[in-house]
């Protein structure tokens, strides 16, 4: 048996610290790179999604104002024929609330596909996180078999 001089033991516990420092680093920035990639996805779904609902709104509001010039010209018909004024009005009613309700449908849904694409980011981002403590977990493995 070879026994190891005190220095030898010395500069291999200091190359074997040196090199787990390196590792921490290297999976440090690893993990900070997918942190920082899903919250830049986040944010970029959330510009998405605001400018759907965005859009959504000012159809509404176009729809709202649209509806309310129909019926103002309606109004002016009305002494000549009120029970027609009054069933163009319940029509027009049921289907602007018709309209109305495919608006929320629609962003309802951009809502959902905005979460579905998020939950898609997020389990990948997390995926590539437990693979690089993996990695690491057994690099340090290695790292630490008795000195030979």
């Amino acid at each position: 048996m070879n026994p190891m001089q005190p220095n030898d033991i010395l500069s291999q516990l200091t190359g074997r610290a040196v090199e787990a420092f390196s590792l921490w680093a290297d999976t440090n920035q690893k993990v900070l790179r997918e942190l920082v990639d899903l919250s830049a996805s986040t944010a970029k779904e959330g510009v998405r999604l605001y400018a759907e609902i965005q859009s959504s709104a000012v159809e509404a509001v176009k729809e709202g104002q649209s509806y309310m010039l129909r019926r103002q010209n309606e109004v002016q018909e009305a002494p000549r024929d009120p029970l027609s004024f009054y069933q163009k009005g319940v029509l027009e009613s049921v289907e602007s609330a018709q309209r109305t309700c495919k608006l929320f449908e629609g962003t309802a849904q951009a809502m959902t596909r905005s979460a579905e694409r998020l939950q898609v980011t997020a389990d990948h981002a997390g995926k590539e996180i437990q693979a690089t403590f993996t990695q690491l977990s057994g690099k340090v493995q290695s790292l630490y078999t008795p000195l030979a």
